[in-house]
């Protein structure tokens, strides 16, 4: 694939890679034309827009993610472990980063739903979206969970949604001490908010 028709994948690419390591609002479009080697008059042809391009390029991470989530998460798991491996997944994820950019990222979503909740609300909501998205594969563990008396929940979107706070919680606590290893707390803390019995 060309260096033209390959441009826009480019382009999104960059965009995440920028704002997510950085924020929104430090990335200009010029930036992301340098990181992405594509001329910013080709930038107008595939997006209007900074915002449009961000929408973009969160969409096609949730669609590269998401093979994965689909695999952590498959029904065969046992639901605990999918819980687990989500845990270990999420540390994973962080260390990568932490090793490509040299401190801890956090969450793309709430990254820049967070900066941009006053601002833009087409981000916003698109950051709820994608957020809400992934609650959609906690709920379904959970629920499973509790059905194999694994666990005991009063109310299984209520507990799905807690382990997701809990999450953006350790997340954003690991950012600002810039500690990867504050997310291993992740996998105790979710156990004990769903009344599991926590590993010795």
């Amino acid at each position: 694939m060309g260096r033209t028709s390959d441009a826009r994948e480019r382009l999104l690419d960059a965009a995440l890679d920028l704002i997510w390591s950085s924020s929104y609002g430090s990335v200009s479009v010029d930036d992301i034309c340098s990181q992405a080697g594509v001329k910013k008059g080709s930038f107008y042809h595939f997006f209007p827009s900074k915002a449009d391009l961000a929408l973009a390029a969160y969409e096609a991470h949730w669609e590269q993610k998401r093979p994965l989530l689909d695999a952590i998460f498959s029904p065969q798991v046992p639901p605990m472990e999918r819980l687990s491996r989500w845990c270990q997944s999420v540390r994973e994820s962080q260390q990568v980063l932490f090793e490509k950019f040299g401190h801890v990222c956090g969450c793309p979503y709430a990254n820049v739903g967070a900066e941009l909740a006053t601002q833009d609300d087409r981000i916003r909501c698109k950051s709820e979206e994608l957020l809400n998205r992934g609650l959609r594969y906690l709920e379904s563990a959970i629920a499973d969970a509790q059905r194999e008396g694994s666990i005991h929940v009063a109310d299984v979107p209520a507990a799905a949604r807690a382990v997701g706070t809990c999450l953006m919680g350790l997340v954003f606590r690991s950012k600002v001490q810039n500690d990867v290893g504050v997310l291993r707390e992740l996998e105790p803390t979710v156990l004990q908010l769903l009344g599991a019995a926590v590993p010795a």
